[in-house]
């Protein structure tokens, strides 16, 4: 089904909420002076979206705005998944001390229209599309990333944030003139057919173009070696933003990631298995990008001192965990992925929001900062911590053990029985950096510099939200995959 512009936007109200809420909050900024309320009104328009998104009318799939955005099954996981992070972005920001001293009006604003370009991301169905919303995502972050406007940190890592893009993604539209050049169209459904049609396929060529492509996509999930401006931008935004950037900016990597290298150049066969282009060894290529992600990733967060920075390696670990169902090149691959996707936005962002009320109470990020903060006030922001570290590790009875149970199984019928070691070993070394933290606040007497955790119900009321889901997701998950089994479907128009 191909619908134009006014037919499609029964499909686009998520969206189309998310629009309203940038222009009223535009305009309420002009015209009161009490900015507090805000935040409110950001938080209503994500909730909002979130819940246009659950309304949504069944359909099989149906192209929007002639070609330019699908909507289908896939789709509306991404949107949920990015929804669900910008509640917990703004919820955050709403009990930030870094933010109340921000421009309200502006920051949230610019928090939603990121949002809005996330969900364009998970929905593009044209090269064209796909850069410009990836394009929109990272402007946006650039500006999120260096809004505290008096700290140098920040505004040091918007720099670096915006010289990395900026390579990135020229790096990236160069690769995708080249499919251009190849297939004579940036539609994926076209670009399929063409190099699928049987006759001589310059593989060097769309090799090359891939390649350049995997640069743009690499740098938004932060997979090595496009990475390296992670550890800097998490450790210099404002905590919120790098929440937002860690779960909502790397589902939406994943989301176009995930539509471009399965059904725009590759062939789903029987069985729920996918087959690459014969010839384009792109598979075997992003099996080495999985093992050196994730094992930079926990390597490197072995000696950071920092919590923001030793989150920012081991969201970089995670991105290559989640690589893992990706180059399976099979539906259950796909399933387990996106079904971790999940699990690390609820185990990230519980972390965050621990950072976050220990830096509201104390003013430090630091590692040292969380000595004895079960003795110190902070029990409840400690014991909490502890869960989300355990299932970041993969610890029984968490709803990450059972993400990475789905990955393994994945990987394992699959025959990748080396990418299954690789990944167990990993595992291994990262319970090392997750359980210091855990023994500094049990184990470690307070010094009596480090300051006490006040009780911020609104911060405490997201965290046990989440904590709460972290246990029970690992003990009942049904709910998530079979969401996950549903969002399977990739539209590419009628068979």
């Amino acid at each position: 089904m191909d619908l134009g512009n006014l037919a499609s936007l029964k499909h686009f109200i998520p969206e189309m909420i998310l629009v309203a809420g940038v222009l009223a909050i535009v305009i309420i900024d002009l015209a009161v002076r009490d900015k507090s309320r805000l935040g409110a009104l950001a938080l209503i328009a994500a909730a909002a979206s979130l819940l246009a998104i659950g309304l949504e009318p069944v359909l099989s799939g149906a192209w929007l705005f002639h070609r330019m955005l699908v909507f289908d099954s896939f789709a509306i996981y991404f949107r949920t998944l990015i929804a669900l992070a910008a509640v917990v972005a703004i919820w955050m920001s709403i009990g930030s001390q870094e933010v109340k001293s921000c421009d309200q009006g502006e920051y949230y604003a610019i928090l939603l229209a990121s949002t809005f370009a996330m969900f364009l991301m998970a929905e593009s169905a044209n090269l064209l599309m796909a850069y410009l919303a990836l394009e929109f995502v990272s402007l946006t972050s650039y500006i999120l990333t260096g809004f505290l406007r008096h700290n140098r940190r920040s505004l040091e890592a918007a720099l670096k944030y915006l010289i990395y893009g900026g390579v990135a993604s020229g790096t990236m539209i160069y690769g995708m003139s080249w499919i251009f050049g190849i297939t004579g169209s940036l539609d994926f459904s076209v670009i399929n057919k063409a190099l699928s049609t049987p006759g001589h396929l310059p593989v060097l060529a769309v090799f090359i173009a891939l390649v350049l492509i995997l640069t743009g996509m690499g740098y938004k999930v932060a997979s090595v070696p496009f990475h390296m401006w992670a550890p800097d931008v998490y450790t210099g935004a404002p905590i919120p933003i790098t929440t937002f950037l860690a779960i909502g900016s790397k589902a939406a990597g994943f989301a176009l990631l995930t539509r471009f290298f399965f059904p725009a150049i590759s062939h789903l066969a029987a069985g729920g298995s996918w087959t690459a282009l014969a010839g384009v060894d792109w598979p075997q290529l992003l099996l080495f990008v999985c093992i050196i992600t994730m094992t930079l990733g926990n390597l490197a967060a072995l000696q950071q001192t920092n919590m923001k920075r030793l989150l920012a390696y081991s969201s970089i670990a995670q991105a290559g965990y989640a690589l893992m169902g990706f180059v399976v090149l099979s539906n259950d691959g796909i399933r387990a992925m996106l079904f971790y996707l999940f699990a690390y936005y609820v185990m990230d962002a519980g972390a965050f929001v621990v950072v976050m009320i220990v830096a509201n109470s104390t003013g430090r990020e630091d590692v040292d900062a969380y000595r004895g903060l079960a003795w110190r006030g902070g029990i409840v922001p400690a014991l909490a911590l502890t869960i989300f570290l355990f299932s970041l590790t993969g610890i029984p009875l968490t709803v990450g053990f059972i993400g990475k149970f789905y990955l393994f199984a994945a990987v394992i019928r699959g025959q990748f029985y080396i990418l299954a070691i690789v990944g167990i070993l990993n595992s291994v070394v990262s319970l090392y950096y997750y359980l210091k933290p855990i023994r500094m606040m049990f184990f470690e007497q307070p010094r009596g510099d480090e300051g006490t955790v006040r009780f911020q119900a609104w911060d405490y009321g997201l965290m046990g939200v989440l904590a709460c889901a972290t246990i029970v997701f690992g003990l009942y998950w049904s709910p998530i995959i079979s969401f996950a089994n549903r969002s399977l479907s990739f539209f590419t128009g009628p068979t």
